[in-house]
């Protein structure tokens, strides 16, 4: 609580510099915490799920306005306390972690539907969206000629800017297989959850979608490292 209120604070005094600013633009007032607030957690050194951090991240982009959250696995060190964990956190949680963080801020997630009553914490074998479109098959195929931007941002393997290019493109033609190649979409991840003009999947209920969406176990981390930087979910 005392974090919390003091973040509380330092949102209300951030505002108030802004709104000074803008009553006197001439004057030259000093620049009161231009980069915003940010916090850090550390996973894995309570027995906190991954909704309960995921959850407490969104709060705190909603309420005191925070800039970014960030997440460190949490790693021993020698003589610390007895109440702390003596293993490290597997460095693939906090990974996940900042996907589901990025599918929050930039692509309309909410955080309670990146993890389930079930599973609170995130699938450490798939990257997040791909995990949410695999729990939520109902909501595919969509048609990427027709489907809404917030449609498009949720199909594993499209990014906020092919979704950006791809509603460019289709006012002056029809989008098929080979635009979406040009476009460097992963076409294994993406093509299971999309309808082209050219394309209509049929492994959408099949029992291994899983695996055929998914990349192979010896590329997932340098995959999901190249995706995330930019921004590719």
């Amino acid at each position: 609580m005392q974090i919390t209120g003091a973040m509380g604070r330092m949102a209300d005094r951030i505002a108030e510099a802004k709104e000074d600013a803008f009553r006197a633009p001439s004057r030259a007032l000093p620049t009161f915490a231009p980069a915003g607030q940010s916090t850090q957690m550390i996973v894995g050194a309570t027995d906190a799920a991954d909704a309960t951090i995921l959850s407490t991240a969104s709060d705190l982009y909603a309420g005191p306005g925070l800039r970014r959250v960030y997440y460190s696995a949490f790693s021993p060190i020698p003589h610390a306390a007895d109440l702390l964990p003596a293993r490290p956190a597997p460095l693939v949680r906090e990974h996940r972690l900042y996907q589901a963080d990025w599918l929050m801020r930039f692509y309309g997630f909410a955080a309670g539907e990146l993890t389930t009553a079930d599973r609170p914490n995130l699938d450490l074998s798939l990257d997040p969206k791909l995990s949410w479109a695999l729990r939520n098959r109902d909501r595919f195929p969509v048609d990427v000629n027709r489907a809404s931007k917030e449609e498009l941002l949720r199909v594993p393997g499209l990014g906020a800017r092919n979704v950006k290019r791809i509603l460019a493109a289709r006012r002056w033609h029809r989008i098929r297989t080979e635009d979406l190649a040009r476009l460097k979409i992963p076409m294994r991840r993406a093509l299971p959850f999309l309808i082209t003009a050219d394309h209509t999947p049929s492994l959408l209920d099949a029992a291994d979608l899983r695996e055929r969406a998914a990349p192979s176990r010896a590329q997932t981390d340098l995959f999901d490292l190249a995706t995330a930087a930019h921004g590719e979910l």
